[in-house]
This record gives C-alpha cells, sequence and structure tokens, in this order.
C-alpha cells in the first residue's frame, strides 16, 4: 500500500462524537465486554454495574477508549440478534456517559442499526470486526454521524473464521482488502478511518506472526493502525499457555506493533498497556 496524505497524517486528531482524542502518540482501547460469552472474561462484565466499575477502572489505569462490546466474535461464536445485542448495550452506554463523560466511547457492533442507537446514546467511535462485510450500510452511518471507524480485516465470519484460513500471501490479501473498503468508506464521505488487520480473525499462528512482522507497512499508508492482540490464541498456542497466563505475552507483541508505528493498542489489560506505550515512546525520544 502506498503512503496516503490523510486526515491522520496531517492532524493526528481524532473528532469522536464531539470528543477529540490526539493520537500524536498512541493510545489505549479498554476492552469492555458486556457479553456472557467472550473469549477471555465473558460474564464478569455482564451488569451495567461491574461494566461501569471496570470502565471507572480502566479510565484510572490510562484507558483513552472504552471498547464496549455486547456481541460475542470468538471463533465459533453464534451471534445473538440485534435487539438482544442493544438490550445488553444500552443500560451500559447510559451509566458510562453519565459516570464517565470525558472517556471516548467506542462500540464494537457489526449492525449498523446497532451502531446508529449507540451513537445517539452517547458512543464516538465504532469498531466494526466485518469491516461492512456482514451487514451493508455501515459506511453510509459513519459518514454521516462523522466517527472513527475501525476498519478490520475478516475471512470468513466468527462462526467459520479458524477452519482452516488460507492465504496466497496474508499481508497483500489484507493490504488489498484495505485498499477496496477504504474506497468505498471514503466515496460515502467516511474520512477518519482506523485499519485494524484483525488478528486471529481468519489466520492461523503464521499468518497472525507475519502480519505483525509487517504492521509498520500498513502503518506506511498513513492512517492509523489500531493492533488487538490481547490474550490471544496466536500466544497461547505458540507459547503453550492458557489465556490466563497470556499478560507477559500480550506485552511483548504489544511492544512489536508499537516499535512498528502502532497508534492504538486494543487491551484488556490497561495498566500494563500504559507502561509499555510509555516505555517504546521513550525509546523512540532517545534515537
Amino acid at each position: 500500500m502506498d503512503a496516503q496524505d490523510t486526515f491522520f497524517s496531517q492532524g493526528k486528531i481524532l473528532d469522536c462524537g464531539g470528543k477529540k482524542l490526539d493520537l500524536s502518540k498512541p493510545a489505549v482501547m479498554g476492552i469492555l465486554n458486556v457479553t456472557p460469552d467472550s473469549f477471555f472474561d465473558g460474564g464478569l462484565y455482564s451488569s451495567p454495574e461491574s461494566a461501569l466499575l471496570h470502565a471507572r477502572e480502566m479510565v484510572r489505569a490510562g484507558a483513552a477508549i472504552i471498547d464496549v462490546g455486547a456481541c460475542s466474535t470468538r471463533p465459533g461464536s453464534a451471534a445473538p440478534g440485534p435487539e438482544e445485542e442493544w438490550g445488553r448495550l444500552l443500560p451500559v452506554l447510559e451509566l458510562l456517559r453519565s459516570e464517565l463523560p470525558e472517556a471516548v466511547i467506542s462500540v464494537d457492533t457489526y449492525r449498523p442499526e446497532v451502531a446508529a442507537k449507540a451513537i445517539a446514546a452517547g458512543a464516538g467511535f465504532v469498531n466494526d470486526i466485518s469491516g461492512g462485510t456482514m451487514e451493508g450500510g455501515m459506511a453510509e452511518l459513519v459518514a454521516a454521524n462523522n466517527v472513527p471507524y475501525v476498519l478490520m480485516h475478516i475471512k470468513g465470519t466468527p462462526a467459520d473464521m479458524q477452519n482452516e484460513p488460507q492465504y496466497a500471501g496474508v499481508v497483500q490479501e489484507v493490504a488489498d482488502y484495505f485498499r477496496r473498503k477504504i474506497a468505498e468508506l471514503e466515496k460515502a464521505g467516511a474520512r477518519q478511518i482506523i485499519l485494524d488487520p484483525g488478528f486471529g480473525f481468519g489466520k492461523n499462528v503464521a499468518h497472525n506472526f507475519e502480519l505483525l512482522a509487517r504492521l509498520d507497512e500498513f502503518v506506511k499508508t498513513g492512517y492509523p493502525v489500531l493492533a488487538g492482540m490481547s490474550r490471544k490464541s496466536m500466544l497461547n498456542k505458540l507459547l503453550g499457555i492458557s489465556k490466563n497466563d497470556s499478560l507477559n505475552a500480550t506485552t511483548a507483541v504489544n511492544t512489536v506493533a508499537l516499535l512498528k508505528g502502532a497508534s492504538i493498542l486494543r487491551v484488556h489489560d490497561v495498566k500494563e498497556a500504559v507502561e509499555t506505550i510509555k516505555i517504546a515512546e521513550a525509546l523512540k525520544y532517545s534515537t
């Protein structure tokens, strides 16, 4: 992918529903799953009260964005209906808006109808694992609302994406996908686009590490890049450990992602990610 003169390469400021987010240095997106079945923390924050407590902890630890998801996308998962997804989201979004007004709230959904309701309820960021491939209308929605949009690459769907995924060349295929989807988004009028290679979404361990090793190729486009590898199976399978023991491995791959130029780390463990960013930034300014 060729370098682009983008909104981000010029100013590096996201407009998140009226709240500004400066990406001149990397930011942390804290994961808030309000689902019973997410792969790492399913069920821990399924009540609005427990979700608020966890969100408050993440903001205190330095999270710039709270990414709220109510539809599990773990491998093999079956999605709830949009009504159930929204029913889980609404009380949490209402609490976050009233109790953490300074936080940038992201909604993790591939459904435009859910994203539209979330934006109306205070979300200023859309994180779409499907890149608009599962349901139509997302490009038009984010354009109309001028909110940042995480464009993620996925091969297949959560139900089947890990059934022996194949690529002729994973980096090239992801890059080609980004070109197509960016063109669609910009044609619709969307401008605040963040690229996410989709670690673990239709990739095997080798694919994931090739994407990480060449993450800088996506950074060179001028669009911000989000790295979401927190406690994923690419680490567990490589090291022969459980997801509960993968914090150290998560920190290791996040360090690589930052040194490759990632702008956002999407994580379960905010404090450790914030510390990792501080160390990476210190290295940058000491050379």
